[in-house]
């Protein structure tokens, strides 16, 4: 018989990846079943945190950030194509790199357009995949989309829409969004992400992805290909507060996968702030039930 798994506390690593430094975060037993947790906009590996702590004795997590995130190195637009397609490239080399061939996809906003570019180049790596407001659905797009779309036709003429857009002020309000319970997040959270988004360079680089973003509003009818073809096991868990994308967002999963399983929260964009120990325990259970025993 197999041994009991050795529980691994959280380590914080770099890992060399085509000339770049790219950091992640990892926790629990290395032949538990993985979960790669994709962070979303503008944040990094650390909005995991609170899964790490509560997940770990189970699961192997591995939370990277992606190049021009967090720890990870951040070159100029100039030497580095910041694209969802690269950073996808990038994340999936990162896995290929620590030895990780099949896993559970947990993505949270910028996550999804990383996720499903992995996805559709392996299907047979995934092995379900975890969404928290991750939009794949034009009806999901709230909106202050509209006004993102003018800064995509004329980055120049509308860079006030990017100014907008990595402001302090845009960063509170992705986390508090319509919540009723504005008392119960941290503001340290948008205030750091802000920090984060002023350092040198960050401007060129955000703007770059942001203008990229488009194409994920065009990869969509690709995703929801996918998503009908391969029929993955689907867990979907859904801030209701989040202004930039909205619920009907998450009903459109069921949609294209009628066995996925919903869960519409009390929360915003980042579910994790207002409830961590629901969002993990719908996390446990589900891979326990649906994925770990079916292996």
């Amino acid at each position: 018989m197999p041994g009991p798994r050795v529980h691994r506390g959280t380590t914080y690593q770099w890992a060399g990846m085509a000339g770049l430094r790219i950091f992640y975060r990892e926790a629990g037993p290395r032949d538990a079943p993985t979960l790669v947790l994709l962070h979303g906009y503008p944040s990094s590996s650390r909005m995991y945190e609170p899964l790490l702590r509560r997940l770990s004795e189970r699961f192997r997590l591995v939370a990277p950030d992606y190049p021009g995130f967090g720890h990870s190195d951040a070159p100029p637009p100039s030497d580095f194509a910041y694209t969802f397609d690269h950073l996808a490239e990038t994340m999936s080399a990162l896995l290929h790199g620590l030895g990780i061939d099949r896993y559970v996809l947990l993505m949270q906003d910028y996550g999804g357009p990383v996720g499903f570019r992995m996805a559709l180049r392996d299907p047979r790596k995934v092995l379900g995949i975890i969404v928290q407001n991750a939009n794949a659905y034009r009806e999901g797009l709230g909106p202050k989309w509209k006004n993102i779309g003018r800064f995509w036709e004329d980055p120049v003429e509308h860079r006030e829409e990017f100014e907008r857009f990595a402001s302090l002020e845009s960063a509170r309000q992705r986390h508090l969004g319509n919540s009723p319970n504005p008392e119960r997040y941290d503001p340290d959270l948008w205030v750091d992400e802000f920090a984060f988004l002023s350092r040198p360079g960050q401007s060129d680089i955000q703007a770059a992805l942001l203008g990229d973003y488009r194409t994920n509003v065009e990869a969509y009818p690709a995703w929801q290909a996918w998503l009908r073809t391969h029929l993955p096991p689907t867990l979907v868990l859904w801030g209701r507060y989040d202004p930039s994308f909205i619920v009907p967002g998450a009903l459109a999963y069921c949609r294209d996968v009628p066995d996925a399983e919903l869960h519409l929260l009390d929360a915003g964009h980042f579910a994790l702030d207002e409830a961590p120990d629901e969002v993990a325990g719908l996390i446990s259970n589900f891979v326990e039930r649906r994925i770990a025993n079916a292996a």
